[in-house]
């Protein structure tokens, strides 16, 4: 017998050779149903894993991100297999699961069609109703070599002559289809219960634009047709959501041939813009942060001090002043180091929070660019905070419990992760080691769940992300939190201790919004452009039934003017149905229309974007409710 320890905490005994889903059966015959893999040791393995000593079991359903990447893998088999019986002269590239589905390359002189993607996936359900064992076996590289050469896979055959000449070289069969493939697998083909292939787009074998163009199938699967349809249901939503169509529709922002990846804000987009930095520069206020500005071009030798020279310079812009060598910033670190160095601290002056609303330029591929969400100039909203090394959690603490605090004001959820040293890093183990524990003891006494990615920290310190999820169900990383010894070290930036000593102090950098266009496109499309009262670029709305109206409209608009409310007043001489529908598409908050009865009582006919028909009120009793909305920042 071998004990096996499961995520819980618990053990159980198994007999030496259990499979993985012998284990689970054990269970709950519930969970083995469920089950579409296993992480043993952390390593994920197919259900079928023998268990020959004692290990760490976690069972992974389709929910678990590596049991979905499993099932999605799998899918994407047994796309390539229904390639090959409908286009056999197709040669197989490599296939994937990825966030949210599955892709795979074939090389094929025939171009798909919507047709053949719907021919496609009747042939996928043909093979999962045919239900085949997906069977894994080995052979030594040479073998392997062969094996793929005779069926005339030349993508197959590259890949595995890349690898180390004693290799073992794994396949996976399934009916009369076999694969390259590391692993791990489902059982069967028939687990897959719902398919759908999405789209086909180009792409260069291995990423290299050297190579030939592929074609690229994305698709998407799940364990019950109703998770599918529930999912289309929402990518349509998405569509409706999408911020780059709201923003036109609204008038909010543009980008143009011109400046691609360097958006421009409208007079529209500038309200909400402009809401937002008044929300946060009132919170950082309220929370000890002083505010910097910092220029746009700094000298190249900054940017070798801060490392980003080494680490970053292929995003960065450069340009030559006076037969100087300058950089346009791509963070605004390095200047607040700058503006840190000004003047000589005592440890009685700490922490030090120096917050700056700095616009950043960055070289993204062109490819890469999506509406305000992946820009090449963008506004973080950025803090440092410099601080004694008995004061990095509590400072760590207080920062989390800000960025909870903004993003309840929207109504977002988020979760958490920690992103640990990657290998190309500034700075000794010693100090990741603690910079690390530091941010990881936050979370625990915060009592905050949290991921741990490994590798994935900034080249000068560990660092945790919060993730928003927006009404759909998507996540965006949006703030985060890195604790940095490096920096201050390398600018040489020092305070004097209680013992006299100069000391270097210990640095947060730190946003919440992150960019504040990308937070711009995320709310616009987590409110589908009915933005909360406060943040909404047009609060009210008067129309009138006839022109004969106009002139109580205009006083009435007059007096929300002065009570500081955004207001228009629309007395064309247009049907007052033609009216409101163009006032709900462009989603004003509220509509007030004016006819004879409400002229004659002063009183609006108010409908609010969010609640409907709200019936005839009083031009104070409407105030009054503007004003306790805005207050409250009611979204």
């Amino acid at each position: 017998m071998i004990k096996i320890t499961l995520k819980d905490g618990s053990v159980r005994e198994a007999d030496q050779g259990a499979s993985i889903l012998d284990v689970a059966k054990s269970i709950h015959h519930g969970l083995a149903k469920e089950a579409v893999a296993g992480k043993v040791n952390g390593k994920v393995q197919g259900l079928d894993y023998k268990l020959e000593e004692d290990s760490d079991l976690e069972i992974l359903k389709f929910e678990d991100t590596d049991g979905n990447h499993t099932f999605r893998h799998t899918s994407s088999h047994i796309l390539a297999q229904a390639v090959k019986r409908l286009f056999p002269e197709a040669k197989l590239g490599i296939g994937p699961a990825i966030d949210n589905g599955f892709y795979y390359d074939f090389d094929l002189e025939h171009r798909f069609s919507d047709e053949d993607l719907a021919a496609l996936e009747k042939e996928m359900a043909k093979i999962v109703q045919e239900n085949f064992p997906v069977e894994r076996f080995e052979l030594p590289r040479e073998e392997a070599v062969k094996y793929m050469e005779e069926r005339q896979e030349p993508y197959k055959v590259e890949l595995i002559r890349d690898l180390p000449e004693d290799a073992i070289i794994s396949f996976y069969k399934q009916g009369d289809f076999t694969d390259l493939c590391a692993g791990p697998h489902m059982l069967s083909t028939g687990a897959v219960k719902a398919v759908k292939l999405m789209n086909v787009a180009g792409a260069y074998w291995r990423g290299s634009e050297k190579n030939k163009m592929l074609q690229r199938i994305y698709g998407t699967s799940f364990p019950k047709q109703k998770q599918l349809d529930e999912y289309l249901e929402r990518l349509e939503e998405a569509k409706k959501r999408d911020h780059r169509k709201i923003g036109k529709e609204m008038d909010l922002f543009a980008i143009y041939e011109e400046g691609p990846g360097f958006p421009f804000f409208m007079p529209k987009g500038m309200v909400i813009r402009n809401e937002l930095e008044n929300f946060w520069r009132k919170a950082h206020r309220e929370r000890g942060y002083q505010e910097i500005k910092t220029p746009l071009i700094l000298s190249e030798a900054l940017w070798h001090t801060s490392g980003h020279w080494d680490h970053y310079q292929n995003n960065m812009y450069f340009t030559k002043i006076d037969e100087g060598d300058y950089a346009v910033k791509p963070m605004n670190c390095p200047g607040a180091m700058l503006a840190y160095k000004r003047k000589m601290y005592s440890y009685r002056d700490f922490p030090m929070r120096m917050a700056e609303m700095g616009q950043v330029h960055r070289h993204e591929l062109s490819g890469a660019l999506h509406g305000l969400m992946r820009v090449r100039t963008f506004t973080q909203d950025d803090a440092h905070i410099f601080m004694l090394p008995e004061q990095i959690k509590d400072e760590i603490v207080g920062v989390i419990d800000f960025i909870d605090y903004v993003y309840n004001i929207f109504g977002f959820k988020y979760h958490v992760e920690l992103s640990t040293r990657p290998e190309d890093s500034m700075g000794t183990e010693e100090e990741w080691n603690m910079a690390t524990s530091a941010l990881q003891g936050a979370l625990i006494e915060k009592g905050l769940p949290f991921i741990i990615n490994e590798g994935d920290g900034a080249f000068y310190g560990p660092k945790i992300d919060f993730h928003l999820e927006d009404c759909l169900g998507r996540t965006w990383q949006c703030g985060t939190i890195q604790l940095d010894f490096q920096m201050p070290q390398r600018f040489e930036l020092t305070y004097v201790g209680s013992d006299g000593e100069k000391h270097t102090p210990i640095m947060i950098h730190r946003v919440i919004f992150g960019s504040i266009e990308r937070f711009i496109g995320i709310l616009t499309e987590h409110f589908a452009g009915k933005f909360p009262l406060w943040l909404a670029p047009v609060q009210v709305k008067l129309l009138t039934v006839t022109e004969k109206f106009a002139e109580y409209a205009e006083a009435v608009g007059q007096r929300l003017l002065k009570e500081g409310f955004r207001v228009e007043v629309d007395v064309r001489n247009e049907k007052i149905g033609y009216k409101i529908r163009e006032a709900r598409n462009e989603r004003v908050s509220y509509i007030g229309v004016i006819g004879e009865k409400e002229t004659e009582t002063n009183t609006l006919t108010v409908r609010s974007s969010k609640e409907g028909e709200l019936g005839a009120l009083n031009l104070d009793e409407f105030i009054e409710k503007l004003k306790k909305e805005i207050e409250d920042k009611v979204c």
